[in-house]
């Protein structure tokens, strides 16, 4: 309670003249695909393929060119979504993991997080989650529940990943909720996730709303409509591996274009409840591609799990009629975490001081095209198996650190790397000896970085 009577105080009237009027306070759709890489969709080059639906979303907005998840997985990447701040504060810096006896298996978003739907919600916008959440597992903690964290509504599942078909989590139990009940709902999982989506948006559109999408795909299992169910609670995962490189295409395609309708699906109830003009829809990816799918830029090195470009370059599109530029793109560097203070900037709700922010306000890029200050931008991942790498980013250049053969969870056996993107984007040729200096600079900014974020990071049950 004294956490959200200091929430309440933070509320401002909104800045922009655009938002004078509480009654035209835009309404907010946060798309986020998991393990799409840069080149997922035809308007970022994806050549086996086209997303129609997806491309009309950027021809009417502004794509940007060089953004990034916060982490390479996906419950880091999430955290950091939801608090604007970079995950490591909040003690999730690993994939909360299905295994119980796995040491990152018992962690989830505490209560004493602050997130955009909590801050929203006590503004006055109706909140909602569909889709994945991978923020703790509820058998763990009542507390890890997205309805505890300022969502209003709740449709879709807590672990990693569900069988698209039967719903049953990658825990081996039967992961698919409405609130806080589990039901049995049939359904492929993605056309679940886009009906529930226009829903709520059918439901609120009288009042200002903010609807976070979080898709299952083009996570595995592999599996599209039509598919048999490859996870049950009885016989647990089976794999699918395709024949040849042609059946793997079509599986994609497959896995891919779903979510594609449902944009389409979600830009034409927009438009038929009159809500296109004052409703920004974001669409972007958790991490870079897994190895399921060739979704990532061949110039890109890495995939996810990497702190290399692939695994953290991702596609973003901005559209909001009449605010944002059509068909417009931006190189300026940006991050998920900039999300957060985004939508609060627009809402006109200022940013927790109890939690100062990492991210920053995108609206004068989106807006106006405007280029953001130059600042760092840092990554640290931690496998599934306990290996560490880091990396930082400050104008073109880039230190990637790796820790081969470390004890899990440590950071020993520290390998340094220097990059420079704007004469090598592939990251190909090392020039840490040419630049000594400069990256014994960053190095050391990267480790102080990293010190500060676990200065204040919140408690966790178990971790490596």
């Amino acid at each position: 309670m004294v956490q959200h009577i200091a929430i309440a105080a933070c509320l401002l009237i909104p800045a922009f003249d655009l938002l004078a009027d509480e009654s035209r306070r835009p309404n907010f759709v946060v798309i986020m695909v998991d393990d799409m890489g840069y080149a997922g969709v035809s308007c970022f080059g994806n050549p086996y393929f086209q997303t129609p639906e997806i491309d009309r979303l950027a021809a009417a907005g502004m794509r940007l060119t060089d953004f990034h998840s916060s982490g390479t997985v996906c419950s880091p990447t999430r955290a950091g979504l939801l608090t604007g701040r970079y995950q490591q504060r909040a003690g999730i810096e690993a994939v909360i993991h299905p295994v119980a006896d796995h040491p990152e298996h018992r962690k989830g978003l505490q209560k004493s997080e602050t997130t955009f739907a909590e801050l929203l919600k006590m503004a006055g916008y109706r909140t909602g989650i569909i889709g994945k959440w991978h923020q703790g597992y509820p058998h763990n903690s009542a507390d890890y529940h997205p309805q505890h964290h300022g969502f209003d509504e709740f449709f879709g599942y807590h672990s990693g990943n569900i069988d698209f078909v039967s719903h049953v989590g990658d825990h081996n139990k039967h992961d698919w909720w409405h609130g806080r009940k589990r039901v049995q709902e049939e359904g492929y999982a993605t056309d679940l996730i886009n009906a529930y989506a226009v829903k709520f948006i059918e439901r609120h559109r009288r009042e200002p709303f903010c609807l976070y999408i979080s898709h299952l795909a083009i996570h595995n299992p592999v599996q599209v409509r039509g598919d048999p169910v490859r996870r049950s609670e009885a016989h647990g995962w089976r794999r699918w591996r395709p024949a040849d490189e042609a059946e793997r295409i079509e599986k994609y395609r497959g896995i891919t274009l779903p979510i594609d309708e449902g944009v389409g699906q979600i830009r034409r109830a927009l438009s038929r409840l009159g809500l296109a003009q004052n409703t920004l829809v974001l669409f972007f990816s958790d991490n870079g591609a897994s190895a399921d799918f060739p979704s990532g830029s061949p110039q890109l090195r890495g995939r996810k799990g990497s702190v290399y470009e692939g695994g953290h370059k991702v596609p973003f599109i901005a559209r909001w009629p009449g605010h944002i530029e059509a068909g417009a793109s931006n190189d300026t560097p940006a991050i998920t975490l900039d999300i957060m203070p985004t939508l609060l900037a627009l809402a006109g709700v200022e940013s927790p001081k109890q939690h100062p922010l990492d991210g920053v306000d995108l609206s004068p890029t989106l807006l106006r095209g405007e280029s953001l200050h130059r600042r760092p931008l840092y990554w640290a991942s931690l496998s599934n198996r306990g290996s560490r790498s880091e990396a930082m980013r400050e104008g073109s250049w880039k230190l990637v650190v790796q820790h081969p053969k470390a004890t899990p969870g440590r950071f020993e056996n520290e390998s340094v790397e220097l990059y420079d993107l704007a004469r090598d984007p592939g990251e190909q040729t090392d020039v840490g000896t040419e630049y000594p200096g400069r990256r014994d600079a960053m190095l050391k900014q990267l480790k102080a970085w990293y010190a500060d974020t676990m200065r204040t990071a919140t408690q966790q049950p178990g971790g490596w």
